[in-house]
Parts: C-alpha cells; sequence; structure tokens
C-alpha cells in the first residue's frame, strides 16, 4: 500500500485525466457547431489551440461563476478577447448551461444568438469582442473593480497575433502600474495569425520579459500538456501574487489538438468526410482517456485510498460527467446533459441619488468654466458608489479626476496618454452597472474601440427588448465627456481642433450627442446622465468660461431645443449651439438695435419638430456652428424625410466648410479663428443682414 503522502499526487492525476476528457468532449461539440452552423465553417484554427487553457479554466476548479446569475456581483469574470474563438467558448457555455445546445447549430445565422465573434446576445457574455486587442483592456477595467468589495478575479484570454495590437500594451502597462494582482492574462500563444497560420508577422523573442518589465508575474508553459495549465492556474488562484497581474504563456501550436493538418487553419470550411474523419478520431482518443482514467479511479480503490475515488467522483460530477459503476469498480465516464440553468438577470436601478442642494449654484449672466461645473457638480454625485470617472492625461479640461476624486480616488482614474485604455476602463464598469464617463478632447477618442462598445451596446438592448437574460437597466451608462469643442480648442493645431468630431460620430449607431451652450445647460445634462439608462453619450463642453443663458427652472430633455430669449415676429431663424449660440445672441442684439428682430433657437441635442418648424415657417432660417456641419446634415436630413418637395431656398448653412468640403482648422486665438470663418457675431450680423436686405 502507498504512503499517505501518495494521495495529492494520485488525485491530482485523476483530476488531469477527467480534463482530458472534458477537453474531448469540448472539442467533439466545436466540431457539431462546425457541422450545422449556416455556412459550415468554423474558427478552427484559434478555437482549438485555446481550448486546453479555457478547459483548464472553468472545469479545473479556478474560476468562481455563478451560471444562475452571470450578473449577480462578486463572482469571477471571464473576457474572451481573441473573439475567434467563439466555438470554445460557447461550447463550454452551452456544456455548463448558460443556454442550451440547440444554440449550438444554425449559428451565424440571422436567427441565430451564436455569432461569429462573442457578443451579450449570448447569455453570461459580458461584451462585443472581435476587433483586436480590446479584450484586455476592459478585463483589466474589471479587475479595478474587483478591488472593490465585493472583490472578484478576472480572466482573460487573448492570442499572440491580438498582441500586435496597441490597446494591449497600454493595458499591460498600466495594469502593471495598478499592481492588478487580481487580473490573469492567458496568452494563447499558438505562433500564427490569420494571414499566415505557420507564423507571426513579428515574433516575440521573449514576450514573458516583455509583460514582466512591465511588472507583471509571468509564467511558461507548455499548454499542449493540460497538467501544466491547470497548475499555472492553480498557483494564480491559490498561491501567493506578490502584488503583480499574471500573464501564463501558453505556449501551443494553432489549431492543436486536431488530428488532420487541415484543422490547423485560421477558418475553414470542413467537409463532411473530413468532419467524420475528425470525429472518430476525437471520440477514439476520448475513449483511450476514459481508460486512463478507469486505471487511475480503479488503482486508487486497489490501494484502499476509498477517500481518492471519491473525490474523484465528486469533481467528475462537478465536471458534468459521471463516472459508471459496476460494484467496486469504474467502467465507464459519461457526459451527464446540463438543463439551462441561467435565470433572467434582475433589474438594475441605474439612478444616482444625490442631494440638489449640494450642486453649484448658477446664475444667469455669471461667467463659469464647464470643467469647474463639472468639478463642483460632481463632489456631489460621485457621493453615489456607481459614479466612476477615467481621464487620459487631460483631466484639467474635464473636471472629472478632481470632483469624484475629492470624494473617492479610487474612482477617480488617469490612464495618461492612452485614449484607447481610457475607454476600455470605462466600458468595464459600465459593463458592472456603474455610470461611467471618459474624458479627453475631442479628437481623441478611438473610433474602432467605440464602434465595438457599441455593437455590444446594442446586442444588450435587443436582448432586453426580446425578453432574453438581460432585463432593465443593464444597457451601458457610458459618457464620453468632449473638452475644447468646436474652436474652443483655438491654438493648438489642426489635429487637436474638434471641428469634425460630431460628424465622424454621427453616423456611428447609438451615439446620443449633445453640445452644451452654457453652465447651466452642462449642470441639467449632467442631472438628466445620473438619471440613468441614458445609453453611449458623447457631451461637448466649451474649454473657456462662458455665462449662463437660463435660469434655476432649466431642465434639459434630450431631442429637444430651446429658446434663450422671447423674440416677436423675428424675421430670420438662427439654429445653433455650443460657443455659438452666444455669438448669435450678440448677433441679435445688433441686429435688434438695427430693427431687424431675429430668433435664437439653441439645440444640443436634434430637435425634429424644432426643425421642421423653423423652415414650415418660411423666414430665412440659418445654421451656424463652428464646426463642419454637424447641425447642417441633420436639418437636411429631417427635411428629406419629412416627405414633399424640399424647398432650400431659405436655408443657409454656416459653418467651418463655407459650403465647401470638410476641412481641418489650424492654430488661432478663438476671436481670430470665430472672425476668419464669419461665425462670431459681428459675421453673423452682417450675413444675416445681407441675407434679409
Amino acid at each position: 500500500m502507498c504512503a499517505t503522502y501518495d494521495r495529492p499526487p494520485l488525485l491530482r492525476k485523476g483530476v488531469v485525466s477527467l480534463l482530458e476528457i472534458k477537453d474531448s468532449d469540448i472539442r467533439l461539440l466545436s466540431l457539431h457547431q462546425c457541422r450545422h452552423a449556416v455556412d459550415r465553417s468554423i474558427h478552427i484554427g484559434g478555437a482549438f489551440s485555446a481550448t486546453i487553457p479555457m478547459v483548464s479554466l472553468f472545469y479545473g476548479g479556478i474560476i468562481d461563476i455563478d451560471v444562475e446569475q452571470p450578473t449577480a456581483v462578486g463572482q469571477d469574470m471571464f473576457v474572451l478577447s481573441k473573439g475567434h474563438a467563439i466555438a470554445t467558448l460557447a461550447s463550454i457555455y452551452a456544456d455548463l448551461g448558460y443556454f442550451g445546445m440547440e444554440v449550438l447549430e444554425n449559428s451565424r445565422s440571422i436567427t441565430s444568438i451564436l455569432n461569429g465573434h462573442p457578443g451579450p446576445l449570448l447569455p453570461g457574455v459580458h461584451l462585443a469582442t472581435g476587433p483586436m486587442g480590446q479584450g484586455v483592456g476592459v478585463a483589466q477595467g474589471l479587475a479595478i473593480a474587483g478591488r472593490r468589495a465585493p472583490q472578484f478575479d478576472v480572466y482573460a484570454v487573448t492570442g499572440d497575433g491580438e498582441l500586435q495590437e496597441g490597446p494591449v500594451w497600454e493595458a499591460v502597462m498600466y495594469g502593471g502600474s495598478e499592481r492588478l494582482e487580481n487580473l490573469c492574462v492567458m496568452v494563447d500563444h499558438n505562433g500564427g495569425q490569420l494571414d499566415n497560420v505557420q507564423k507571426l508577422h513579428f515574433p516575440y523573442h521573449d514576450l514573458g520579459r516583455s509583460f514582466a518589465s512591465f511588472g507583471w508575474r509571468v509564467m511558461e508553459v507548455d499548454a499542449t500538456r493540460l497538467a501544466h495549465v491547470h497548475d499555472a492556474l492553480t498557483a494564480f488562484k491559490f498561491g501567493p501574487r506578490e502584488g503583480k497581474p499574471t500573464a501564463i504563456i501558453c505556449r501551443s501550436t494553432k489549431g492543436y489538438g486536431g488530428f488532420s493538418n487541415f484543422m490547423n487553419s485560421h477558418k475553414v470550411s470542413i467537409t463532411e468526410p473530413m468532419l467524420d474523419q475528425e470525429v472518430e478520431l476525437q471520440e477514439r482518443q476520448r475513449t483511450a482517456r476514459v481508460d486512463a482514467f478507469l486505471g487511475e479511479y480503479n488503482g486508487s480503490v486497489r490501494r484502499g485510498y476509498s477517500d481518492v475515488a471519491e473525490a474523484l467522483e465528486n469533481r467528475a460530477e462537478e465536471m458534468g460527467l459521471r463516472v459508471v459503476q459496476d460494484g467496486d469498480q469504474a467502467i465507464g465516464v459519461e457526459a451527464e446533459p446540463c438543463p439551462v440553468r441561467v435565470r433572467k438577470a434582475p433589474v438594475r436601478n441605474k439612478r444616482i441619488l444625490y442631494r440638489l442642494e449640494k450642486l453649484p449654484e448658477i446664475e444667469v449672466g455669471q461667467a463659469y468654466a464647464a470643467h469647474k461645473v463639472i468639478e463642483a457638480a460632481m463632489r456631489e454625485f460621485a457621493m453615489a458608489e456607481k459614479v466612476v470617472s477615467v481621464d487620459s492625461d487631460l483631466a484639467s479640461t474635464s473636471g472629472l479626476q478632481s470632483g469624484v476624486g475629492f470624494v473617492d480616488k479610487s474612482r477617480a482614474l488617469n490612464v495618461g496618454v492612452a485614449e484607447a485604455n481610457m475607454m476600455l476602463i470605462g466600458e468595464a464598469f459600465a459593463v458592472l452597472g456603474y455610470n461611467a464617463w471618459v474624458s479627453t478632447f475631442c479628437p481623441f477618442f478611438d473610433w474602432k474601440i467605440l464602434r465595438r462598445l457599441a455593437v455590444g451596446h446594442q446586442e444588450r438592448l435587443e436582448v432586453i427588448e426580446d425578453g432574453g437574460w438581460l432585463s432593465e437597466g443593464h444597457g451601458l451608462d457610458y459618457t464620453m465627456l468632449a473638452t475644447a469643442a468646436d474652436l474652443d480648442t483655438q491654438a493648438n493645431g489642426a489635429t487637436h481642433m474638434g471641428n469634425d468630431d460630431a460628424l465622424i460620430l454621427n453616423e456611428a449607431a447609438h451615439i446620443r450627442i449633445i453640445n452644451v451652450s452654457c453652465p447651466r445647460q452642462l449642470l441639467a445634462v449632467m442631472r438628466w446622465v445620473m438619471e440613468g439608462n441614458r445609453g453611449l453619450l458623447y457631451i461637448r463642453i466649451l474649454r473657456a468660461p462662458a455665462p449662463a443663458l437660463y435660469g434655476a427652472d432649466f431642465e434639459f430633455e434630450f431631442g429637444k431645443a430651446y429658446r434663450p430669449r422671447d423674440t416677436e415676429a423675428p424675421q430670420a431663424t438662427v439654429i445653433t449651439s455650443g460657443r455659438c449660440v452666444h455669438e448669435a445672441l450678440d448677433a441679435a442684439d445688433q441686429l435688434d438695435a438695427k430693427g431687424i428682430p431675429i430668433e435664437v433657437v439653441d439645440m444640443p441635442s436634434i430637435d425634429q419638430e424644432a426643425i421642421r418648424a423653423a423652415h414650415a415657417s418660411g423666414r430665412p432660417v440659418f445654421i451656424a456652428e463652428q464646426n463642419n456641419g454637424y447641425l447642417w446634415t441633420h436639418v437636411r436630413r429631417v427635411l428629406f424625410d419629412s416627405g414633399g418637395t424640399l424647398d432650400t431656398t431659405n436655408l443657409y448653412p454656416l459653418n467651418l466648410t463655407g459650403r465647401g468640403e470638410p476641412q481641418y482648422v489650424h492654430s488661432g486665438t478663438y476671436a481670430e479663428l470665430a472672425a476668419h470663418f464669419g461665425l462670431d457675431a459681428e459675421g453673423l450680423t452682417q450675413t444675416i443682414e445681407r441675407v434679409l436686405s
């Protein structure tokens, strides 16, 4: 009989054998997906090389998840950054009971919730991934949140090809500096990518040292050996963490675990004969793995280690496996079908409570800087635990860090010159139900990240509307605060000028743009945001101080225009927003002195009825804005969609294009730039007077 110290090695060996059986089951499910996919294809290379790491994580007693309530706080989080491995994740999630096995059929069809990349359409998936290099940054943001009570760990799987993307290293740098010891990134280092499955375009000479140089703990393992990966994950989960995030470099090959070299490809359509052959060989391997486990299990029984045998039975049950018994001997290991366990997420109350009397006092006619209004307001709003901000090196222009940080500096982050990472961290907090604010100069937001973020938000809204696993309140509350809009950047140069940002984001789905004109309006917008469930917002604020135009009773409503002053029998209408509202009001004073009354319409967000009413009045309508024509684009769109004949005779766009092509604006003082483009009070006065004469 073996000594008692043999028990741990025997148990470990048996657990690894069970994991190998599970590895076979997951690969068979992935091949089943391919057979029944709408295009009969699969991203086989990356899915198969990631199978051992993901099986080790989900079945090895490592990750602590609540399948019934995937949005419950305090459980560990998982991010599949390399979205091409969706087949493996879907196989695992179906096996765990996040959704039924039928979801694995007809994938990538328009009627399926299983797409070519993961997203919140799938129960248990918290964000859309696929565009490379972004999931690691969101995982890092989740880990930052996971340091707060209740604490949790975060795991991410990324690919070595994905590491060629810059946002990954922004996250690696910041994660190391923040000592995120609850973050574990598993790198599927399979040595290939889409364009060449045999090698990387930029081979890594010492990938581990790259992570280590930024303060990460690194473990490098042979990811063709399940025991090695499981040991590394066990060391992360249960060993000392040294105040560092962990990177597990999983060395493998593209398509590892497939028998035919045909499986080494990126994405392939597999013929029926090839699928039959691969399935047969995978099933043979499973049988061999079961036999190996039976030898270990029955050996434990023969040696008198009934406690080891019982522990292995329990571990098998946790993995969704059943050890088939015949007397005191095990004769097989069967997969136990798991019913769908996910229950509908509870409704999230996203409203931020605050004390109205604690908000800053703003008097009509007095000038205030926008960042000072934000700072003062956030000192009250941030008393709520679910308010968080992330700046990227320009906190002095937003007021977020100083305002939120006055309450809780751990919720007022600054990522340095790394706008992509800023957006990813903000997304992570929004995923967890926070009211998240991110801020930088207007042109510095990352389009690729914004687009993927919006895809995930859309999927959440679709699931909520269709009565799926998410409930009301599980959309993203994510505000992008764009500082120095229009001509307010002044003398910094064309690269920093925010004159085309609104037009660019105008064409992005689900982005709601708000162009703030005055301090009172800004405060009202912030109060509106704090009501919750406002989605993805892009709020453009002024940099220089501006006088308040509205009184204390002003309330903001998205999609509504405002009139800062009443005008009787106006001869023309000026539709404007932002800084240009003040220029238009000054022009109105000059014209009124000449007996020419004009109406000024402040349109922080698009008011379709106000546009139609202005056009229907028959008066000249001037669309004045200090950018390349965001309002003008919407005026045309609204009127064109109204039907009938569109008469443009009385429409006068006044913007930075001069009716020409979009352009970038070079340096100058605000006064110089506004005068140059005829968008100061004098220029507007002259233009309107000329048209009316």
